[in-house]
């Protein structure tokens, strides 16, 4: 059995394909949100879920929550008598959500399609793949979070749907997808996100805006400072919530039996919390830009995560769309539900035949070059993108570089993955060394092929024409557990991609017609043909494949309309 799971900040949820569509699995409490937290005493008892959050105010030393946040990094937190990664503590998680499944169902799932949020980098992706392995899955597939909520929400109808956009603000992180829906497929054109944005940090605001007025300093410094946070934390989210649904709320601490209050009107949440909903604005856009679509074009705006309740934020969409927002579908169930529609699919399950998920690289790929300045100097470390972000993928694309001193006999460059200019600022995931002929400067050409899969897969061709040279490096998860012969079979799907579209047949064919066209005429005509086909072969550099069709279809027409109606 393939599970579907959304490994979510604040909280998680499973979900199954049965009987013809996703169904949520309630946990032992009967609820369907597991929190994602996690306590370990001294003596190495655990808790996951709503125990270990129940004992966050009272054992806040040994309890972790938010570690997601801490993905693909070298965090520990110590619980007990011993330190945590956060891959390790989200298994714990993963393996709760696995005990509920087969409570429910009598079988123990063996594989998952885990979410991951769309501006995941590579290194925070790795680090979910892991964290199945450790809670004993087989990872099948990472899907982007907005990506599944768009299978839920697409599914509601089966309809074919003009470009959406998927707005996923939950505890710790914020995404934005663009999606399209049609003829049973499912297409992101483009992803943007901040991966340290959610509720979390509207929580935050909270306590500072509550804590002067609780009237309770003296009190709370009493106490030590871990235990503080965690009252004042889980008394944020409380009345986060509760402003969701009423224009005023109450702020509740209790220490040792006395309670302190007080009272948060909307208006002054929502002027405290003003900077944050800035913040919302900068992935909108930047994922329309990627898109090419405006906001006049969107047909939906649809509310995922548990954050989107908040009045502040959907306020804020509402001006910043001119609409109201969709709320069709559940904004704690949506991923997961659309997390298992993608198991149903890796398991050809009934009803899921036709429809296809193309998805988009979150960050652009490159690989480190040297550069000349404007004083006969060099400067290094330059990013040079080889896959921009939000190209769809599958995806191959190619890049020339020269050599930069004269006698160079080799060429070291690492490959990076990220949007800084200086490569130090990127996520590094390999190296490359190329050698070469000794010539002068500039002389020899090295080509860069970059390769790349849905699954991660990142698989690299260099060639030097000069010399003959040719190597072949993959960039895979030190960690991946997929065997030799399914990484060999991605790497075979992936090299029907590695051929440039001007050697494609299709666009040969459409240049040669466009010769025959711009040679059989003269004068106006054949200025008109020749400029056109130029632009055609510049698209073809770009290796866009939406550039180079809508390219193809203007060269096509202005053929077909001369050679109907030739000039006299």
């Amino acid at each position: 059995m393939i599970i579907g799971i959304d490994l979510g900040t604040t909280n998680s949820a499973v979900a199954i394909w049965r009987d013809g569509e996703s169904e949520l699995v309630p946990n032992a409490l009967g609820e369907f949100l597991t929190p994602s937290a996690v306590s370990v005493d001294g003596s190495g008892q655990s808790w996951v879920g709503r125990a270990a959050l129940d004992r966050m105010a009272t054992h806040p030393s040994e309890t972790v929550t938010s570690f997601k946040r801490r993905m693909g990094t070298e965090s520990k937190a110590t619980l007990g008598k011993r330190s945590y990664s956060p891959e390790e503590l989200s298994a714990m998680v993963l393996r709760s959500l696995v005990d509920d499944v087969e409570a429910a169902t009598g079988e123990r799932p063996e594989g998952a399609v885990i979410t991951v949020p769309a501006y995941f980098n590579e290194r925070q992706r790795r680090a979910t793949r892991r964290a199945g392995e450790i809670a004993g899955l087989k990872v099948e597939r990472l899907i982007n979070e907005p990506t599944a909520a768009a299978l839920a929400f697409g599914l509601i109808d089966k309809e074919e749907r003009e470009p959406f956009l998927v707005f996923d603000l939950g505890g710790g992180t914020f995404d934005v997808s663009i999606v399209e829906m049609f003829e049973g497929i499912v297409e992101v054109r483009a992803s943007a996100g901040d991966n340290r944005l959610g509720g979390d940090d509207f929580d935050e605001v909270m306590v500072k805006l509550a804590e002067p007025k609780l009237g309770a300093s003296d009190t709370l410094d009493r106490i030590p400072s871990d235990r503080r946070d965690a009252l004042l934390q889980l008394a944020a989210e409380k009345t986060r919530c509760a402003l969701s649904s009423a224009n005023i709320a109450t702020f509740r601490v209790t220490v040792d039996d006395e309670e302190f209050t007080t009272d948060i009107e909307t208006q002054e949440f929502e002027e405290a919390a003003e900077a944050l909903v800035k913040r919302l604005r900068d992935p909108v856009i930047r994922s329309l830009r990627d898109s090419g679509i405006d906001v006049e074009s969107l047909s939906d705006v649809v509310l995922v995560g548990g954050a989107t309740r908040m009045p502040v934020v959907r306020k804020a969409l509402t001006r910043m769309f001119k609409r109201f927002p969709n709320s069709t579908v559940h904004p704690d169930h949506a991923v997961a539900l659309g997390a298992a529609i993608q198991a149903g699919l890796l398991s050809n399950g009934d009803g899921l035949e036709e429809i296809r998920i193309t998805d988009v690289a979150p960050f652009t790929l490159g690989i480190e070059i040297g550069m000349d300045d404007a004083y006969g100097g060099r400067i290094g470390g330059i990013f040079s993108p080889i896959i921009e972000r939000n190209t769809p993928v599958p995806v191959s694309r190619m890049q020339s570089y020269t050599t930069s001193e004269d006698g160079q006999r080799q060429i070291h460059s690492g490959i990076y993955q990220g949007e800084a200019r200086q490569v130090k600022n990127n996520v590094k995931l390999g190296e490359l060394v190329v050698p070469v002929p000794a010539k002068p400067r500039g002389e020899i050409e090295v080509e860069v092929r970059f390769t790349y899969d849905t699954n991660g897969l990142l698989e690299i061709d260099v060639s030097v024409p000069a010399s003959g040279y040719q190597k072949n490096v993959v960039i895979v998860d030190e960690d991946d557990k997929r065997s030799q012969k399914e990484i060999e079979k991605s790497r075979a799907a992936l090299e029907k991609l590695k051929v440039h579209p001007r050697d494609e047949q299709v666009n040969i064919a459409a240049m040669q017609r466009a010769e025959r066209c711009y040679e059989g005429f003269t004068g106006p005509v054949r200025e008109y043909v020749g400029r056109s086909l130029d632009n055609f072969k510049a698209a073809l550099e770009k290796q866009d494949p939406r550039i180079i069709a809508d390219a193809r279809e203007s060269l096509m027409q202005l053929v077909d309309e001369i050679e109907a109606n030739p000039p006299v």
